[in-house]
């Protein structure tokens, strides 16, 4: 294949502005920010989980609290009822002696339900305690992954000027040199690595770094100006430059 030395050594500009854009894609699949907000769109998830959780716990011991305080006031009605009774010198003996039975059976299940409200209230206080601590970490969390995400926004804004910029200066080149350098070049840019097309400086490929042996050094000189040459070693096209050194 011929193309003019001229195009040839656009090759080396076109091939920069690809590594280039290899870069800044690079760089933009792997911003620091991006980790960072990963792990707190996680983490704000699971604080959200678990304050649903905690919350749904929260209505359940208040269902059980008031479910407990109503046992409470059911047994006192039933126990201020007997001692009016009791007081009204209105029943006999046999019916005295159960009612003051009677009312020791419900102070003691008053006193039992009592235990049992205060343990509920306990456990009620307890969870009150945890859901404003979820809330207070899930309101930090969501703090910092806003703070993160827009710091993510404008870096991946800054890096896409930036893309943008090189990939139009790369199709600007490209349509300058011939089609058929340019399909030799993406051919063996998508085989090699991003690396289609190398300089040689002080005699070594800047392609894969070999230096050239000396039965190609002379067959690059004996070669005309305008033959695009390939490296036997990495098959890349080699461009001769002023630091070629040969």
């Amino acid at each position: 294949m011929q193309a003019a030395p001229a195009d040839q050594q656009r090759l080396l500009d076109l091939q920069a502005l690809d590594s280039k854009l290899d870069q800044l894609a690079h760089r933009r699949r792997t911003l620091p920010q991006l980790a960072e907000h990963a792990a707190l769109e996680t983490r704000v998830g699971q604080l959200r989980d678990l304050l649903v959780a905690s919350t749904t716990a929260q209505s359940d011991l208040a269902r059980e609290q008031r479910k407990a305080e109503a046992d409470v006031d059911q047994v006192r009605s039933r126990a201020e009822r007997d001692r009016k009774l009791l007081d009204s010198g209105s029943v006999g003996a046999k019916e005295l002696s159960n009612l003051q039975s009677e009312l020791e059976s419900l102070a003691k299940r008053q006193s039992d339900l009592e235990d049992i409200v205060l343990e509920v209230m306990e456990r009620v206080e307890a969870a009150d305690a945890r859901t404003a601590e979820l809330t207070k970490q899930r309101d930090e969390a969501e703090a910092d992954l806003a703070r993160v995400t827009t710091a993510l926004a404008e870096e991946r804004a800054a890096v896409d000027k930036d893309l943008a910029f090189a990939k139009s200066q790369r199709d600007l080149l490209a349509a300058q040199l011939p089609a058929d350098l340019i399909a030799l070049y993406e051919k063996l840019r998508a085989q090699y690595g991003g690396i289609g097309a190398a300089a040689i400086k002080q005699r070594r490929c800047e392609g894969c770094r070999l230096e050239l042996d000396i039965a190609e050094i002379n067959e690059i000189r004996a070669a005309a100006p305008d033959l695009v040459l390939r490296h036997d070693s990495c098959r890349r096209i080699l461009v001769r430059t002023a630091e070629s050194g040969l």
